[in-house]
């Protein structure tokens, strides 16, 4: 199974992630960020506008779910992906691409409403992050489009990241 943990920067997700592969027996974290940032270190860089999002470069939702795949097979277990996605073509393909290999996936979205998120993003670092800033707008749109409809949702802003962390743990139950 894949335990996917969706959502904005701020939300907790990396936080989070490491926390409920503590409470599932025989589970990994798979950074699925580190296959984008493979394709940044590609030189000459790639073409297309994946320059200022490695997502929207084709190869990166294939590879992501590759990879997945064939790590699920060598080790067997859960993997937990903690990665945003707020483009629905893109979820479509990874979740597709999933399928096709029998892969169970439950998708989690870690909610916190707009200032609580602005104020987590600008609370991490000394000079906020403007990339992070960015994504509350198009998290926005994406929550009430389409994401919050196809992930269950678990609402952080009063949680604290354990917290959290057990929703998930306890949705997904004990793992053969």
């Amino acid at each position: 199974m894949i335990v996917w943990l969706n959502g904005t920067h701020g939300a907790g997700k990396t936080t989070t992630s490491a926390l409920v592969q503590q409470l599932i027996p025989g589970s990994r974290v798979f950074d699925a960020e580190k296959v984008g940032e493979t394709l940044m270190d590609i030189t000459p860089g790639l073409p297309g506008p994946g320059r200022e999002n490695f997502q929207h470069w084709p190869p990166w939702r294939p590879l992501v779910v590759e990879t997945a795949r064939h790590v699920f097979d060598y080790a067997g277990g859960t993997l937990v992906i903690p990665m945003t996605v707020l483009v629905e073509q893109y979820w479509r393909e990874i979740s597709a691409g999933l399928a096709q290999h029998s892969i169970e996936v439950r998708h989690f979205v870690l909610h916190a409403d707009q200032d609580t998120l602005r104020g987590r993003i600008e609370g991490e670092h000394a000079i906020p992050s403007p990339f992070r800033l960015a994504h509350l707008a198009p998290y926005a749109e994406a929550a009430r489009t389409w994401l919050h409809d196809a992930a269950e949702v678990v609402d952080t802003t009063h949680l604290t990241p354990a917290e959290a962390a057990l929703r998930i743990a306890e949705a997904v139950g004990p793992r053969p």
